[in-house]
């Protein structure tokens, strides 16, 4: 029955299971702790890994959401204990993608903490050592992949919450061996995509003038750079131009704004580093009021972690921004780490923004009975889509094109209506069809990237003769539900 009831009441529900109550339950963990939930892979059971697969009860597993616990929401390090964030993301698959909850598995990889805290706790249920590192943290994972896919073959792995360095060597190093993302990087970055599409049109431009955006992107990090990267291939897609395509954003880290002139600059931020010739009074490091000020965005973007760092000051500075209606995306998670309220950036910034939070917020009530609406940019619009729509296509690898479909898919789902006012995103109590209109554009992009490999009964060729409408009713029909028999029938 609490499945059921969970479907019926995601919206109510969503902020229990999912951010941004799990963070606090991943903090609390090992105090918490009353039964295993998934499967925990220790960096001793190193050579023992293909045989544990073997071991798992369910004969067939079609969605693992993997994490290491090194990176767990904006909390940093919590080992062993990141556990609940595999665990929530699959409750929202069983929700929101209806994938059968016999058919999921919550992995957590424990190859120790660096959190002396946790070293320190007698509760702890991880492994008491630091954290491996190099080629010897990489085995490790090789060997938990190869085991996965020999067993599930057609399983759809998804990478959560790893550190910076290694969710970006992770997926690139398996993306194109097995079916598996990464949502820290590529499901934020879709979603803000989204979202960046949808905030042109509510400025009263066509989305042939996103290119045009001038867009401050605070956050450094595995979700800056993810969204970054999207942000500027949907740039270099529309204009034809992959050279000048990210002329248009600016990025910031904890050192201020990143430039050619950085000393040790990070390789996956280099692409999007400013040259200081370009321009014109912004030094290397200026700060975010700076660059704010100079800059005058269209879109400030935060992935930072860091609670409150979109002040007064900068909210204050983006009155003057040359957009008719300047966007806020404060996208750190949970609450607590958001770069502003909902309630601040319409105080500071102005009534007349568009505004989206990764936690979330309560709507604004504004003057004359106005009402500032709240946006929350939420992975969980996409990350179901597209493990759904992978599995039922039964795409090889899920690549850049795929992740633009459906971040395209989801900035249309919104009317003109909707978007004037400022609403970016559907409602969650959607969730389910919102995840077919995904799923089905994912499925279509992967037929189209002749990646497809059918799934079932089905086969590639049978997808590839689907309309638009046929492939979204699939997605539809391969959806689990909860159906429960009646304990006392009626006479």
């Amino acid at each position: 029955m609490l499945v059921s009831v969970l479907i019926d009441n995601i919206k109510d529900f969503a902020p229990i299971i999912y951010t941004p109550t799990v963070g606090l339950v991943c903090q609390n963990y090992s105090g918490l702790f009353r039964r295993p939930r998934g499967m925990y892979f220790s960096a001793k059971d190193k050579g023992e890994m293909m045989s544990m697969i073997y071991n798992w009860p369910s004969e067939k597993v079609d969605m693992i959401v993997l994490t290491d616990g090194s990176r767990i929401l904006g909390l940093g390090d919590l080992g062993v204990q990141g556990i609940g964030i595999p665990i929530g993301k699959l409750d929202m698959y069983v929700a929101a993608a209806g994938i059968n909850p016999q058919r999921i598995l919550p992995v957590m990889l424990d190859v120790g903490t660096n959190n002396q805290k946790l070293l320190e706790d007698p509760l702890y249920l991880g492994l008491r050592q630091p954290r491996f590192e190099g080629e010897e943290y990489l085995s490790i994972v090789d060997e938990f992949m190869e085991a996965v896919f020999t067993r599930w073959p057609k399983a759809i792995v998804q990478f959560e919450d790893f550190q910076m360095k290694w969710a970006f060597e992770t997926l690139e190093r398996y993306r194109k061996r097995f079916c598996m993302f990464n949502d820290d990087i590529q499901g934020t970055a879709g979603v803000a995509l989204a979202g960046l599409l949808g905030t042109v049109r509510a400025q009263g431009r066509s989305l042939a003038d996103f290119p045009n955006q001038k867009i401050v992107v605070v956050g450094a990090g595995s979700a800056g750079l993810g969204v970054l990267s999207m942000a500027v291939q949907a740039v270099a897609k529309m204009t034809g131009k992959g050279k000048t395509a990210a002329q248009n954003f600016f990025l910031l880290d904890k050192d201020g704004l990143i430039t050619k002139e950085r000393k040790s600059l990070d390789p996956a931020a280099a692409p999007f580093a400013k040259d200081p010739g370009q321009i014109v009074g912004l030094r290397e490091g200026a700060s975010l009021l700076e660059v704010v000020k100079k800059v005058k965005p269209d879109v400030l973007l935060g992935l930072s972690g860091v609670g409150g760092v979109f002040n007064e000051e900068v909210l204050k500075a983006l009155r003057e921004s040359e957009s008719s209606k300047p966007a806020i995306f404060a996208m750190s998670n949970p609450t607590m780490n958001a770069e502003c309220t909902a309630a601040d950036a319409f105080k500071h910034a102005g009534e007349n923004i568009v505004f989206a939070s990764g936690s979330p917020f309560e709507n604004v009530l504004l003057g004359n009975g106005k009402v500032g609406y709240v946006n929350q940019a939420n992975n969980m619009y996409l990350f179901p889509g597209i493990g759904l729509g992978a599995l039922l296509s039964g795409a090889r690898f899920i690549t850049d094109r795929m992740w633009q479909a459906a971040a395209e898919c989801l900035a249309s789902y919104m009317t003109d209506e909707e978007i004037q006012k400022g609403i970016l995103y559907p409602s969650i109590n959607s969730i389910r069809h919102i995840t077919a209109e995904v799923g089905a554009s994912v499925l279509r992009a992967a037929v189209a990237e002749e990646l497809a490999e059918g799934h079932g009964d089905v086969g590639p060729k049978d997808l590839a003769h689907m309309s638009k409408e046929e492939t979204v009713g699939y997605v539809s029909r391969n959806m689990w539900f909860p159906i429960y028999s009646p304990l006392v029938h009626e006479k």
